[in-house]
């Protein structure tokens, strides 16, 4: 990995970091993505299973996928990206990760500031008293039924047709528009709003990094891409910045 001296120059001397992640940082993990050849969607309808008319519907098919997908995301693991991510946010005094993943493994890994557009698998509330079944009391309460009143239980993420969490929406703008550096992590950058958040860093004269498997939209106006696993890229340049920082006077 070639890392340009005025780009890690912009990397090293950045206050305000945001990092904006997808599917991609978490499928080193083994976590299946959706948009892929070999994603999950390409096995079954999106519309049958992440929406609300289908969970009211049929609550306990749309339950046991989720139950499903939440033993998958507890038997992965962080990876060498997730981590990179953590000691990111050691280094720039101001540091915001924005993620469009529900797996909730960037909290695992051990990562502060997150801002989850998309919700958290690992969390579910009742739709009747709004009781709160997170980490492994669903698990425990078949057939997804709250204990306090009865209502269905479903996930605390984000459907189609639904909209963004406010706070987190507006967590995720504000770092992006401050920003002096933001990382595009693993993100095809078509899904909408968080796809418009480089180009708010752009217009306001950040720098945007990209790091992908492949070339996106990103890569047309990105300062500099990446093209390759995340968790050898990040460590790489996570090292370079080290380094570059412990070479400054002090």
């Amino acid at each position: 990995m070639i890392l340009e001296d005025d780009v890690l120059h912009s990397l090293c001397s950045a206050g305000n970091v945001v990092a904006l992640t997808g599917a991609g940082i978490s499928a080193e993990s083994g976590v299946p993505t959706f948009r892929g050849a070999d994603g999950l969607w390409s096995k079954l309808k999106p519309e049958e299973l992440a929406n609300f008319d289908a969970f009211l519907r049929n609550p306990e098919l749309v339950s046991e996928w989720y139950k499903h997908r939440r033993e998958v995301t507890r038997v992965v693991k962080p990876n060498a990206a997730h981590y990179a991510l953590v000691e990111m946010e050691k280094i720039y005094p101001h540091f915001t990760l924005i993620t469009q993943n529900i797996d909730n493994l960037h909290r695992r890994a051990g990562s502060v500031n997150v801002a989850e557009l998309h919700g958290n698998i690992e969390r579910n509330y009742c739709l009747g008293c709004g009781k709160r079944y997170d980490g492994k009391d669903l698990d425990d309460n078949s057939p997804f039924r709250c204990s306090k009143c009865g209502g269905l239980i479903r996930p605390d993420i984000v459907w189609f047709g639904e909209m963004l969490p406010l706070d987190q929406w507006e967590i995720a703008e504000k770092a992006s528009e401050n920003a002096d550096v933001m990382y595009v992590i693993g993100t095809s950058a078509v899904v909408y709003p968080a796809a418009q958040l480089p180009m708010a860093v752009k217009r306001n004269g950040g720098a945007v990094i990209e790091v992908n498997i492949e070339e996106t939209p990103v890569t047309e106006f990105a300062d500099a891409s990446f093209h390759g696993p995340a968790s050898e890229i990040l460590t790489q340049i996570v090292e370079k910045i080290k380094e570059k920082i412990s070479e400054e006077p002090k």
